[in-house]
């Protein structure tokens, strides 16, 4: 894997915080099959200047944010191996106070909190009532580096009840910037996108009622979470333009939060989207729709 070379004001930088990258853990080998040889192949981009940075840099920028927002493809590999490198790296450099997930709901928080400060079960997905959707052997060593650092984990999204509710009685969010227009309109094309098209139409905007339901409840958690707060959700959840950060400001959040997307390389994220993007192997493509009309 490649970097940019350090600037002579990152260096000075890096000095003046005590060498903080030489405590750095190592980054993991790419996992993903594909796009092993693309040009932007562990390229990390900061997307309003669109200056490639390197690790040690994306850190320095990171590790001051109250809250920073992280969003992922759920199966690929390699986000989830850069999200524990960047929950150990992170903690290297100052106590973490918190992390989020979407893959937990409120009713698993009692099972959470149950571990804290105990020796881990042998079975821990069981343990949490761990929800098949989400693939164990991704996410659990994050979740295990979690407990074992003593980082408070929180659940971030809505209850399968919650869903529901939302979806029979869609409720009216308050805020401007959640509400725009645009906004909706982006998020309602997809949904349809996400379900192939498929859904009745008349069932599209209860449909978007949940997924920002879900975006709301993100950004309620991590206002209460002790900070710094971390989230971990999908890459849709944390846009800037979209997500979780509009619901942060209609909710009033003091304080920058900062939003990174792991991509694929040969994807595109815009400055509009994220304030970072880091570019990965992918993994090979898959055709869900066709998987779904089967």
């Amino acid at each position: 894997m490649r970097h940019p070379l350090l600037s002579g004001f990152s260096l000075y930088l890096m000095l003046a915080l005590g060498g903080c990258q030489a405590s750095l853990p190592p980054l993991p080998a790419w996992q993903s099959s594909e796009r092993r040889s693309h040009a932007e192949l562990g390229h990390i981009v900061e997307l309003a200047s669109g200056q490639l940075i390197s690790p040690e840099q994306l850190l320095q920028r990171l590790y001051t944010a109250p809250r920073v927002l992280v969003g992922e493809k759920h199966d690929n590999p390699d986000h989830h191996a850069l999200q524990l490198w960047l929950l150990r790296a992170l903690q290297d450099q100052r106590a973490q106070g918190s992390l989020l997930l979407e893959m937990l709901q409120p009713e698993q928080q009692p099972l959470v909190d149950k571990l804290a400060g105990q020796p881990l079960p042998a079975d821990l997905p069981e343990a949490l009532a761990w929800q098949d959707g989400w693939d164990w052997q991704l996410y659990g060593p994050i979740i295990t580096e979690a407990l074992q650092q003593y980082v408070p984990l929180l659940a971030a999204n809505l209850s399968t009840a919650e869903m529901r509710q939302a979806y029979r009685q869609p409720a009216s969010l308050r805020g401007e910037r959640s509400n725009a227009p645009a906004v909706k309109a982006a998020l309602l094309e997809h949904v349809r996108a996400g379900h192939c098209g498929m859904l009745p139409e008349s069932q599209l905007p209860a449909m978007l009622a949940v997924q920002q339901q879900r975006d709301r409840r993100m950004a309620e958690r991590l206002l209460a979470a002790p900070q710094p707060a971390l989230l971990f959700a999908g890459a849709y959840h944390v846009r800037k333009d979209l997500g979780v950060p509009l619901h942060l400001a209609d909710l009033g959040a003091q304080g920058e939060s900062m939003v990174l997307v792991l991509a694929e390389a040969g994807d595109r994220v815009e400055a509009t989207e994220a304030d970072y993007a880091w570019y990965t192997a992918a993994t090979p493509e898959q055709d869900y729709c066709a998987q779904m009309r089967r």
